[in-house]
Parts: C-alpha cells; sequence; structure tokens
C-alpha cells in the first residue's frame, strides 16, 4: 500500500509582532483577559501592504525546499489552503508556482478556514496514493491582519500572519496519513464568516460601511461547537484506528483557543505534556496554525510518532487526521542549522 507521508515542514512568519499590551492601546482590552480566555500574548503581522499571503506561502516552500535539498522543478502540485488569497484569481497557489520556481507544478486553492490545512493534506494524500504523483507540496496560509477590524476587541486579539508548508511523498513501509475525517455543518455559517467581497455581497460604499469585509464572529456559539467538533471527531479517529492515549505521541491541534484545545485532549486521554502549543506565541494563524507547529516540533517528532491533527474552522468544518511520522527530526534540524552556519 502506498500512503503519503510528511518528509519535510517548512515556515514563514513575519518579524513584526504585535503584543497584547500594544492591542491595549488600541482597543478596551487587557493582557488578563486575553491570556486567561485565548492563551495568547503576542501575534505575529505582516504590516507590509505590498506582500500577501502568496510571499509567505513561497517563503514557506522556499524554506522546505532548502531542508529537503530538492529543486522546485520536482514538485508536482501545490495545494494551497487559505481564505485569504491575493485576489479571488487566480488562486494563490498558481503565485507561489511561479514565486519558487515549480514549472512543472500545477496547482490550486482549498478553502476550509481553520480546517483549511487538514482537509488539504487529506486531498494532497490522495495524489500520491493513487501514484498520479510523487511530490505534493501541501501549503497552509493567511494574512488574517487584512480581514481583521482593530476596533473589535472580540476577535482582533485573536489572529495574526503567517505560513507553514508540508511535503508529501510515497511511503510503503506504514509511514504518512493512515486515516483521516472530514466535516463539515453549513447550517451554521453565519456564525462565524465574512459576508462581504462575494457574489452574495460584492464591494460596495455600503459593504465597506457596514464592514462586511472583516471576519464575524459569535464567540460563544463558537466556542461551543468547536469544543465538541475538536473533541469528538479526534476522540473517533483514535477509537477507529485502536490507540489510546499511551499510544498518542503528540496532540497537533488547531490554535485557536487554550480552553479549547485543553478540552480535546481530556477527551483523548492525554496530558498536555503530549499537545503542540504555539498559539501563545502566534495566537490563531487559521490554516497555518498546524504546520506551523509540525514545524516547532520537528526536532523532537521521531520516525514512527503517532500524531493526530485536530482542526475546527467556519463553515462550519471540522476534522481529524491520524498521522505516522516518517523521519527523525532532529536529523534535520542539525543538518539546517550546520547548513546555515556555513553559509553565514
Amino acid at each position: 500500500m502506498i500512503r503519503a507521508a510528511i518528509t519535510a515542514v517548512g515556515h514563514f512568519l513575519p518579524e513584526d509582532r504585535l503584543t497584547n499590551a500594544d492591542l491595549e492601546k488600541m482597543v478596551d482590552t487587557s493582557d488578563e483577559w486575553i491570556r486567561t480566555r485565548t492563551g495568547i500574548r503576542e501575534r505575529r503581522i505582516l504590516w507590509d501592504k505590498d506582500k500577501a499571503t502568496s510571499y509567505m506561502a513561497a517563503e514557506a516552500a522556499r524554506d522546505l525546499l532548502r531542508k529537503r535539498g530538492i529543486e522546485p522543478e520536482e514538485i508536482d502540485a501545490i495545494i494551497v489552503a487559505t481564505v485569504t488569497p491575493d485576489m479571488f484569481f487566480p488562486a494563490t497557489a498558481c503565485l507561489v508556482q511561479a514565486a519558487i520556481g515549480a514549472k512543472n507544478a500545477w496547482g490550486f486553492d482549498l478553502s476550509a478556514a481553520c480546517s483549511g490545512f487538514l482537509f488539504a493534506l487529506s486531498t494532497g494524500a490522495r495524489f500520491i496514493e493513487s501514484g498520479k504523483h510523487e511530490k505534493v507540496l501541501v501549503i497552509g496560509a493567511d494574512k488574517m491582519s487584512t480581514i481583521t477590524d482593530y476596533t473589535d476587541r472580540t476577535t482582533c486579539v485573536l489572529f495574526g500572519d503567517a505560513a507553514g508548508a508540508v511535503l508529501l511523498e510515497p511511503d510503503t513501509e506504514g509511514y504518512g496519513l493512515i486515516d483521516s475525517i472530514e466535516r463539515v455543518d453549513g447550517s451554521q455559517w453565519d456564525l462565524l464568516c465574512m459576508k462581504g467581497g462575494g457574489s452574495l455581497n460584492p464591494p460596495t460604499h455600503e459593504t465597506v460601511d457596514k464592514k462586511m469585509h472583516f471576519l464575524h464572529q459569535e464567540g460563544r456559539h463558537v466556542f461551543r461547537y468547536a469544543v465538541a467538533g475538536m473533541a469528538d471527531v479526534s476522540a473517533e479517529i483514535m477509537e477507529r484506528n485502536g490507540l489510546t492515549g499511551d499510544d498518542v505521541r503528540f496532540l497537533v491541534p488547531h490554535q485557536a483557543n487554550l480552553r479549547i484545545i485543553d478540552a480535546t485532549a481530556r477527551r483523548m486521554g492525554i496530558g498536555m505534556d503530549k499537545v503542540m502549543l504555539n498559539i501563545e506565541r502566534y495566537g490563531n494563524t487559521t490554516a497555518a496554525t498546524i504546520p506551523l507547529c509540525l514545524h516547532d516540533w520537528e526536532q523532537d517528532l521521531r520516525r514512527g510518532d503517532n500524531l493526530v491533527l485536530a482542526a475546527f474552522g467556519g463553515g462550519f468544518t471540522w476534522g481529524a487526521a491520524y498521522v505516522k511520522w516518517a523521519y527523525d527530526g532532529d536529523t534535520v534540524a542539525r543538518t539546517a542549522t550546520a547548513e546555515v552556519a556555513e553559509s553565514a
């Protein structure tokens, strides 16, 4: 059986930080209020108006290619999960393909909000499993600062900008994406959405004045659905693959809210020492959160580790994936560090 294994990870984070102290000067909020309700202390923001989601996605792809030691011409397909594309068309994946020089690749964007990376991972895996492609680049990237209303204290504290990427390649030794579950419920779409900009509400003076081009969220309702959705689907994928808490090396959750993550871990029967967390430093980067976690914990991952990936997002969309890790991350980290030192 051919499985799609993650063979490399890459990332990009803007240099500029937006701290809770900064937000205290912008809206009626406080560091204590933000930390106790979300777990966030700061987030990265790409303030440069001339750089958009494709820029971050391309930088993450370049980081991945360098670490994997391959040329961009070797990439067969590019899938970009995002809700903040540079424009409606062309797809962000087309812009990334041109930027990195992946002249032999085709690609497309996938929109599933915070579940976007999981859905893209599952989609990319099918191209590998079918034998159609050898190298599929899956990127989660969002410039959330462009659709965030920085006068809305309930949402502006949550989001940051970033990109994360993984490379999928064939594996016949039992490593890679073992199983995945994807769910949607469109009946609750209006609880987490952006109402303006599409064919229903194209841009007008009225839609701009009504702030319809910013993200809208009914926080309490979304929180309730997210806790149930992420926890249930994570437990479900463990049950149907015969996994216990002892079998799981790490939970890799979407970084939306520390309380949602804690509830998911408890439902899975694992301690927080087995949970990848970087929400404190980056906030909610939407489609980028899960690959960012994989990057940050790469050096701690070993060949054969069992990972459960889980997310919940607007749509509603949610899902989970069971991944058996394919390589020793510390070896890659040491090699990358040595290359940086040599080039310096």
